[in-house]
């Protein structure tokens, strides 16, 4: 059974980007400084959260009856060897896969075990597929050295949806990139991005709410914003986001271990 959708739900948002439309439909993620000072009494969300229906660990949200999401995972090699068909047929949409990492302590490059098994077996499942790198750059070089290795993995393959750069604080006192500046850490967020897009690639920006504090979210140019917070009711991110990580113990057919949940959301 083929369950890939023909339609993208990155399309219009990354339109809007390039014709410098976000502020008017998207928040005030999307804002510029001048256009922010409208909204910076009070954010107000674009979701309506009585939408947004549980059943276990699963979710999906609906605006007038109509449902307005879809469901997906996000793995790495900590996952194993993944069964994807068995996550297909358990109602799972879409995967992000990790391609690599950056070591948080020596610097060094590591390549993700079961990136391109992920990549491909997701996407002979019929699942889409975006990928994201775990940064731990502290220099514009860094962050490039970064986005080279995911082109060198990806291998021109086709994504339905986004390579997300990652970069957050360990709790290990010795993470190298710890402390990085919020203007280096931007400035290493847009050299991935767009050392990815200029290969063809849609990007994204991964983090929680302290995370994506320490982001001049204005220079990131109205990216979409992979959104982490885990086990509440409804996402508290003071930002417009489009994909929301809400579980990092979901319980899928085919993975062996407790995996990433998430919820992407569609446009009208």
């Amino acid at each position: 059974m083929n369950k890939r959708r023909a339609r993208n739900p990155f399309r219009l948002l990354l339109a809007l980007v390039a014709a410098g439309a976000l502020c008017a439909v998207g928040g005030a993620a999307f804002c510029s400084s001048a256009q922010l000072a409208g909204t910076a009494t009070g954010y107000v969300s674009p979701y309506d959260w009585a939408g947004l229906e549980r059943d276990g660990d699963r979710l999906a949200y609906y605006e007038q009856g109509a449902l307005r999401s879809r469901l997906g995972i996000d793995v790495s090699s900590h996952q194993g060897t993944v069964d994807w068909e068995a996550v297909a047929a358990d109602g799972i949409d879409f995967a992000l896969v990790r391609l690599g990492n950056r070591g948080y302590t020596e610097g060094s490059l590591h390549v993700d075990e079961q990136s391109a098994a992920n990549l491909d077996g997701a996407r002979a499942a019929g699942l889409d597929v975006g990928a994201y790198f775990f940064s731990q750059a502290t220099t514009v070089e860094e962050a490039l050295e970064e986005a080279d290795l995911a082109l060198k993995l990806l291998d021109g393959r086709t994504l339905e949806l986004p390579v997300a750069f990652d970069h957050e604080p360990v709790p290990d006192e010795a993470g190298r990139a710890n402390r990085v500046d919020g203007q280096t850490l931007t400035a290493c967020a847009l050299a991935f991005c767009e050392r990815l897009e200029a290969a063809g690639y849609a990007t994204m920006v991964y983090g929680n709410a302290g995370d994506m504090a320490r982001y001049d979210r204005t220079a990131l140019g109205g990216r979409p914003v992979w959104f982490a917070e885990y086990h509440v009711a409804t996402p508290n991110a003071p930002f417009d986001f489009t994909l929301w990580q809400y579980s990092n113990s979901g319980d899928v057919q085919g993975v062996s271990t407790p995996v990433d949940m998430n919820l992407l959301f569609l446009e009208p």
